[in-house]
């Protein structure tokens, strides 16, 4: 064999060992930083106790304040043009959505007591 066929397979050896041996070696040259606490922080025996009425208000009156603020920010402006916030009901006809165009008008009626023409029945 000649060289020029081995240098590839050296190469590929060398770089495989280069890769292997390069994450270790990088993670015995990491050392920990060596950093100051600072001020304040160390040796803190403090214990910040929270009443039961500061508690209140913070898990309960502060999102109630701001469903609040949510509702008059959506409300508000409808309100200030006199628009009706509720919908009325009372007023409109029913629809037929994809009935005939004439009302019941154009359905057949009934031929006999076995009919099944003109709408819908129930019986128990």
């Amino acid at each position: 064999m000649s060289t020029h066929a081995r240098r590839p397979r050296t190469t590929r050896r060398g770089l495989r060992a280069l890769v292997l041996t390069s994450a270790p070696a990088l993670a015995l040259l990491t050392a920990p930083a060596y950093a100051d606490v600072p001020e304040g922080w160390g040796g803190a025996t403090e214990v910040n106790n929270l009443d039961a009425l500061h508690a209140f208000g913070i898990y309960v009156g502060a999102p109630l304040v701001l469903f609040l603020l949510i509702v008059l920010a959506v409300y508000l402006p409808a309100m200030v043009r006199g628009e009706k916030l509720l919908p009325d009901h009372s007023t409109g006809e029913g629809q037929w959505i994809g009935g005939p165009r004439q009302g019941v008008a154009e359905l057949p009626a009934p031929d006999g007591e076995d009919s099944r023409a003109g709408g819908a029945s129930g019986r128990w």
